[in-house]
Protein backbone atom coordinates (compact mmCIF):
# COMPACT_ATOMS: atom_id res chain seq x y z
CA UNK A 1 0.00 0.00 0.00
CA UNK A 2 3.07 2.18 0.70
CA UNK A 3 4.77 1.81 -2.52
CA UNK A 4 0.93 2.71 -4.43
CA UNK A 5 0.64 5.70 -2.86
CA UNK A 6 4.61 6.50 -3.27
CA UNK A 7 3.78 5.71 -7.12
CA UNK A 8 0.53 8.29 -7.60
CA UNK A 9 2.68 10.91 -5.61
CA UNK A 10 5.38 10.52 -7.61
CA UNK A 11 3.44 11.12 -10.57
CA UNK A 12 0.70 13.86 -9.23
CA UNK A 13 3.76 15.62 -8.27
CA UNK A 14 5.51 15.22 -11.70
CA UNK A 15 2.34 15.76 -13.82
CA UNK A 16 1.66 19.04 -11.91
CA UNK A 17 5.17 20.26 -12.18
CA UNK A 18 4.82 19.61 -16.09
CA UNK A 19 2.08 21.94 -16.28
CA UNK A 20 3.74 24.47 -14.06
CA UNK A 21 7.12 24.26 -16.38
CA UNK A 22 4.66 24.83 -19.48
CA UNK A 23 2.79 28.05 -17.93
CA UNK A 24 6.33 29.86 -16.08
CA UNK A 25 8.54 29.86 -19.60
CA UNK A 26 5.74 29.90 -22.47
CA UNK A 27 6.11 33.52 -23.66
CA UNK A 28 2.10 35.20 -22.93
CA UNK A 29 1.01 37.98 -23.29
CA UNK A 30 -1.82 38.30 -20.58
CA UNK A 31 -2.11 34.82 -20.42
CA UNK A 32 -2.84 34.08 -24.45
CA UNK A 33 -0.43 32.35 -26.49
CA UNK A 34 1.50 33.12 -29.72
CA UNK A 35 0.16 36.71 -29.35
CA UNK A 36 -3.46 35.55 -30.00
CA UNK A 37 -2.76 34.09 -33.43
CA UNK A 38 -4.25 30.19 -34.44
CA UNK A 39 -2.12 27.68 -33.48
CA UNK A 40 -3.89 25.37 -36.00
CA UNK A 41 -4.01 27.88 -38.94
CA UNK A 42 -0.32 27.96 -39.27
CA UNK A 43 -0.29 23.60 -39.88
CA UNK A 44 -3.83 23.78 -42.37
CA UNK A 45 -3.53 26.93 -44.52
CA UNK A 46 0.80 27.51 -43.80
CA UNK A 47 -0.13 30.91 -43.15
CA UNK A 48 -0.65 33.19 -39.53
CA UNK A 49 -4.10 33.80 -38.83
CA UNK A 50 -5.77 35.89 -36.12
CA UNK A 51 -7.58 33.69 -33.79
CA UNK A 52 -10.94 34.92 -32.07
CA UNK A 53 -12.02 35.36 -28.67
CA UNK A 54 -14.87 33.45 -28.71
CA UNK A 55 -13.09 30.11 -30.15
CA UNK A 56 -11.04 29.96 -27.27
CA UNK A 57 -9.34 27.26 -25.14
CA UNK A 58 -7.19 27.19 -22.16
CA UNK A 59 -4.52 24.64 -22.02
CA UNK A 60 -1.51 24.18 -19.67
CA UNK A 61 -1.86 27.65 -18.00
CA UNK A 62 -1.66 29.50 -21.35
CA UNK A 63 -5.12 30.72 -23.40
CA UNK A 64 -4.87 30.04 -27.20
CA UNK A 65 -7.64 31.84 -30.11
CA UNK A 66 -8.54 30.16 -33.06
CA UNK A 67 -9.97 31.32 -36.22
CA UNK A 68 -12.78 28.65 -36.01
CA UNK A 69 -14.63 26.13 -34.14
CA UNK A 70 -12.68 23.23 -36.03
CA UNK A 71 -10.04 24.63 -35.82
CA UNK A 72 -10.69 24.65 -31.99
CA UNK A 73 -11.70 21.06 -31.90
CA UNK A 74 -8.46 20.18 -33.43
CA UNK A 75 -6.08 21.36 -31.27
CA UNK A 76 -8.66 20.05 -28.20
CA UNK A 77 -7.58 16.60 -29.79
CA UNK A 78 -4.37 16.72 -29.38
CA UNK A 79 -2.66 20.08 -28.39
CA UNK A 80 1.06 18.44 -28.51
CA UNK A 81 0.33 18.59 -32.11
CA UNK A 82 0.24 22.26 -32.53
CA UNK A 83 1.71 23.88 -29.28
CA UNK A 84 4.80 25.98 -30.72
CA UNK A 85 8.14 25.00 -29.85
CA UNK A 86 10.53 26.81 -26.59
CA UNK A 87 7.23 27.83 -25.09
CA UNK A 88 6.61 30.17 -28.42
CA UNK A 89 9.77 32.06 -28.04
CA UNK A 90 12.52 32.93 -30.83
CA UNK A 91 13.96 29.52 -32.06
CA UNK A 92 16.88 30.83 -33.29
CA UNK A 93 17.64 32.83 -30.08
CA UNK A 94 16.94 29.46 -28.08
CA UNK A 95 19.07 28.24 -30.48
CA UNK A 96 21.93 30.52 -30.56
CA UNK A 97 22.56 31.75 -27.58
CA UNK A 98 19.92 30.02 -25.13
CA UNK A 99 17.49 32.60 -24.44
CA UNK A 100 14.09 33.61 -24.45
CA UNK A 101 13.15 36.25 -26.90
CA UNK A 102 10.30 37.98 -28.45
CA UNK A 103 8.63 37.02 -31.59
CA UNK A 104 6.77 38.21 -34.43
CA UNK A 105 4.07 35.79 -34.59
CA UNK A 106 3.99 36.17 -38.81
CA UNK A 107 7.25 34.85 -38.98
CA UNK A 108 7.60 31.03 -38.43
CA UNK A 109 8.40 27.96 -40.45
CA UNK A 110 7.11 24.25 -39.55
CA UNK A 111 9.75 21.46 -39.38
CA UNK A 112 9.21 17.99 -39.21
CA UNK A 113 5.44 18.71 -37.89
CA UNK A 114 6.51 21.05 -35.20
CA UNK A 115 6.21 24.69 -35.50
CA UNK A 116 9.02 27.56 -34.75
CA UNK A 117 8.65 31.16 -34.34
CA UNK A 118 11.35 33.47 -35.14
CA UNK A 119 12.11 37.39 -34.20
CA UNK A 120 11.37 39.66 -37.08
CA UNK A 121 11.62 43.43 -36.57
CA UNK A 122 14.36 46.26 -36.68
CA UNK A 123 15.91 44.70 -40.07
CA UNK A 124 16.46 41.69 -38.22
CA UNK A 125 15.03 38.63 -39.33
CA UNK A 126 15.82 35.47 -37.48
CA UNK A 127 14.11 32.92 -39.86
CA UNK A 128 16.65 33.71 -42.42
CA UNK A 129 19.66 32.94 -40.04
CA UNK A 130 17.86 29.82 -38.69
CA UNK A 131 17.78 28.80 -42.34
CA UNK A 132 21.72 29.18 -43.04
CA UNK A 133 22.18 26.65 -39.82
CA UNK A 134 18.89 24.94 -38.79
CA UNK A 135 20.23 21.88 -38.00
CA UNK A 136 22.81 22.97 -35.68
CA UNK A 137 20.66 25.81 -34.06
CA UNK A 138 17.48 23.45 -33.51
CA UNK A 139 19.69 20.45 -31.52
CA UNK A 140 21.22 23.62 -29.34
CA UNK A 141 17.75 25.19 -28.92
CA UNK A 142 16.71 21.95 -27.96
CA UNK A 143 18.76 21.33 -25.91
CA UNK A 144 18.78 25.40 -24.03
CA UNK A 145 15.09 24.69 -24.04
CA UNK A 146 15.90 21.66 -21.48
CA UNK A 147 17.96 23.17 -19.34
CA UNK A 148 15.48 26.65 -19.15
CA UNK A 149 12.59 23.63 -18.35
CA UNK A 150 14.64 21.68 -16.29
Amino acid sequence: MKNLFLILFVLVSTFGNAQNVGVNHANLSNGIAVQGYDVVSYFKENKAVKGKKEFSVKHNGAIYYFKSKENKDAFIKKPSAYEPQYGGWCAFAMGDYGEKVEINPETFKIVDGKLYLFYNAYFTNTLKSWNKNEPTLKAKADSNWKKITS
